[in-house]
């Protein structure tokens, strides 16, 4: 008996996916046609045509002609910038595969607030609020400001010293140091020389803190 069961399920199995394949062609539909306006009804170019539920899309071309493949009882959407967005439905009684369509686009206004423009009360304001108006500096007089003898002197006190710069200094350090190797460095206290750049960095205040 259950032989005769699965001979006869494996006998229908065919004619039950012919069946289904019928049942899904049947009920697959071309949507072709063209998107207007409302009022002088030209072709709406760009226009989008989505499939709700669906990532599923087109655009009309620049005649506002369009095609998509669409099943019975989708909602299309057709949407534009500056137009409202319409909505339509395929009919699930629709009798053959393809459906053709003349969609008008009504246009959405957008009224932005009134922007109100009044000239200067009077050329002397206007002159006044000209020269006091502050510009903000370019690259080109950044770059001049950076140049500045006492700008230079403050940056290099803040900025860290370079690569090149602490090698140098190590290089100063290790020669004094191999200099007077076995015997007592001299004292730069009565050095004129030291005492006058002493005086000259205390003058343009090197020494000075910043905090």
């Amino acid at each position: 008996m259950k032989k005769i069961v699965l001979y006869i399920l494996l006998l229908s199995a065919p004619f039950a996916v012919h069946a289904q394949f019928d049942k899904l062609k049947d009920s697959v539909v071309q949507l072709y046609g063209v998107i207007m306006t409302a009022d002088s009804l030209k072709g709406i170019p760009a226009v989008s045509v989505i499939v709700k539920g669906r990532n599923q899309g087109t655009y009309s071309n620049d005649q506002g002609v369009f095609s998509i493949v669409v099943l019975k009882g989708d909602v299309i959407e057709f949407s534009s910038v500056g137009y409202k967005t319409i909505t339509i439905a395929i009919s699930d009684t629709l009798r053959g595969n393809q459906q053709s369509v003349i969609q008008l686009m009504v246009q959405d206004a957008q009224y932005l607030p009134a922007t109100i423009i009044r000239p200067r009360p009077t050329r002397e304001q206007f002159e006044r609020d000209f020269v006091n108006t502050k510009v903000p500096d370019d690259d080109i007089e950044i770059a001049r400001q950076n140049n500045d003898v006492a700008k230079r002197r403050v940056l290099a006190r803040s900025l860290p010293a370079s690569a090149g710069e602490a090698a140098a200094t190590y290089l100063r350090q290790s020669a004094t140091r191999y200099s007077y190797q076995g015997q007592a460095p001299p004292q730069n206290i009565f050095n004129p020389l030291a005492w006058a750049d002493f005086i000259q960095a205390w003058k343009r205040g090197d020494f000075r803190n910043n905090n």
